[in-house]
């Protein structure tokens, strides 16, 4: 594996921390590189997915509020601050452009970076962005993404990670009594039940509500310079995320691409949950080494 080098950027209202892998600076590499972006997962849940990239320079970075970065005042965490977080990242960097391939949240941020500078990104593999304001059931959605984050803020992370991962976990449209259905118990997941009064959790804080309700700039995107993917894991197929990423695609006039595993599918053992990131990286190589 390339030696990583770690880089501190200032931005407006937060301290980013940054990796490379690789060489930027040799003969090709410029074109070939690629920034993996999470949100709010962060740098360390690309390690296996690099280890797959290493025939060319690979960036990931920590998202404001998440892991080694960290928020210098109170502005709001929106998709739009962090597309611009990304976008002083690309600068800092010194290329003309980037390849990208954003997971779940960084999909949507990815993706509101190439709305507002289509000209920093090459390419973009956009994986099952959780768009969940493009789907018809997008009320009972939101209703349930506020009430994880009220669960979250009254109940603490088990509670509410057990709610959220059951929403995500659903085939098919949500019905309108879901909020209504009794709560799943944490430790069938795996989860602690008792509350360890932190509420300092990216995911079940701020992007449960931020991410999902926002709203995409389709006309921004469909006049882009950038090549955009849409792409979902075959077993992801009639979940939220996969059917978002369904909509997206179609109001951009593409096809979806398919990609082994699930929602994770580049995970290896990061956090206990593997995909199967050989077949994945492959896959994604082929998109980003097509002009």
């Amino acid at each position: 594996m390339p030696d990583i080098e770690t880089r501190v950027l200032d931005v407006p209202g937060a301290r980013l921390r940054y990796d490379i892998r690789g060489d930027l600076s040799a003969p090709g590499a410029a074109e070939r590189a690629v920034f993996l972006i999470g949100s709010p997962m962060a740098a360390a849940g690309f390690g296996t997915l690099a280890s797959y990239l290493a025939d060319r320079p690979v960036v990931t970075y920590d998202p404001r509020h998440t892991e080694r970065s960290e928020l210098t005042d109170d502005t709001e965490v929106t998709p739009d601050v962090h597309a611009d977080d990304l976008h002083r990242v690309i600068n800092d960097l010194g290329l003309p452009k980037i390849n990208i391939f954003g997971s779940s949240g960084g999909a949507i941020n990815a993706l509101a970076l190439v709305a507002a500078h289509p000209e920093q990104v090459r390419i973009l593999v956009a994986h099952e962005p959780p768009t969940a304001s493009v789907l018809p059931d997008r009320e009972q959605l939101e209703t349930a993404f506020r009430d994880i984050q009220e669960t979250y803020l009254r109940d603490g992370m088990g509670a509410a990670m057990a709610k959220f991962i059951t929403l995500t976990s659903h085939t098919g449209e949500l019905p309108k009594d879901w909020t209504d259905r009794p709560a799943p118990d944490p430790a069938q997941f795996g989860l602690p039940t008792e509350d360890d009064g932190s509420r300092n959790d990216p995911l079940l804080g701020t992007a449960m509500l931020t991410v999902p309700t926002y709203e995409l700039d389709f006309d921004a995107l469909k006049t882009a310079s950038t090549t955009i993917h849409l792409a979902a894991g075959v077993e992801s197929e009639g979940q939220m995320t996969a059917r978002a990423t369904r909509v997206v695609a179609d109001r951009l006039g593409t096809e979806v691409v398919l990609f082994p595993s699930h929602h994770g599918g580049f995970l290896g053992d990061e956090y206990g949950m593997p995909g199967q990131p050989a077949a994945f990286a492959e896959k994604l190589k082929e998109l980003l080494d097509t002009a």
